[in-house]
């Protein structure tokens, strides 16, 4: 008896530890994965130069034979600067390009894709440059150079 048990866990142990089969999507693909056999699954990379210098500056660029494209800049003087971009096509077919700044202001986009802030209505501006010119007395973490940045980037979307 034990030895059929012992012969019928080895049994089942190597069927376990078998290879699984992926299916098979309708494209012919293994399923379970991203490849759908579009571009990307084909993709090579046509174009890749990168630099990086003795005083931590550095530069890389790379483009795919599927449209994608990325290029950066940085150093590092008082904290990383980077400044870069990239593009690609999105899977609608639109043309996707963003450029952006990182440095110690934080990370900085710039794309025609990216949503747009409105611009803040008359009265919240109103409310904190009244802030401003009557500061909280007992807040001592207010901070005022951030209020007056936040007042100027408030008024500059007004036109």
């Amino acid at each position: 008896m034990n030895k059929q048990f012992g012969l019928l866990l080895v049994v089942v142990s190597c069927a376990m530890a078998a290879p699984q089969r992926r299916p098979v999507a309708a494209n012919g693909s293994a399923g379970g994965g991203a490849s759908k056999g579009g571009p990307e699954s084909t993709a090579t990379i046509v174009r890749q130069e990168q630099q990086l210098n003795a005083d931590g500056s550095y530069n890389f660029l790379y483009e795919t034979s599927n449209g994608i494209r990325a290029a950066e800049s940085g150093s590092v003087p008082e904290g990383t600067l980077a400044n870069g971009e990239f593009s690609y096509t999105a899977p609608e077919g639109d043309k996707i390009a963003l450029a952006y700044v990182a440095d110690q202001g934080g990370f900085q986009p710039q794309g025609a894709h990216l949503p747009v802030e409105p611009p803040a209505p008359e009265h919240v501006i109103k409310s904190l440059e009244d802030i401003r010119a009557n500061p909280p007395k007992d807040f001592k973490d207010f901070n005022a150079a951030f209020l007056d940045a936040v007042i100027a980037r408030l008024r500059a979307l007004q036109g």
